[in-house]
């Protein structure tokens, strides 16, 4: 009797860790993935030699994500080479919430 009170908070509790750990390792897979294509636009200009081999090199290097190369944009500003990500995190349908925007930018100097 007392775990039926208890299991629906106790799961829903897990259930919010895992999901707030998803969000977290996402938004840290499109900060990597900004910080190494904007150190490659300056650095290897082989491998990354146009926007769009950077925005493609950004999501390859966003810790194992499935990105999109259009999640990430590519443009040269005062501070040297800029990658910037913006990305819609989706929940689960179950929770009902807003898609939640994380966004990333990373310049490496050129």
């Amino acid at each position: 009797m007392e775990f039926a009170l208890t299991a629906p908070a106790f799961f829903l509790f897990i259930f919010g860790i895992i999901e707030c750990g998803l969000l977290f390792w996402t938004q840290l897979g499109i900060q990597h993935g900004s910080e190494m294509a904007a150190r490659c636009a300056t650095v290897n200009s082989t491998l990354c030699p146009s926007s769009s081999a950077i925005t493609s090199y950004a999501a390859q290097q966003a810790f194992g994500l499935t990105l999109p190369a259009d999640t990430f944009t590519f443009s040269t500003s005062a501070c040297g080479n800029e990658v910037s990500a913006s990305y819609a995190f989706t929940f689960p349908e179950i929770l009902n919430l807003s898609p939640v925007t994380l966004t990333a930018r990373a310049c490496f100097p050129s």
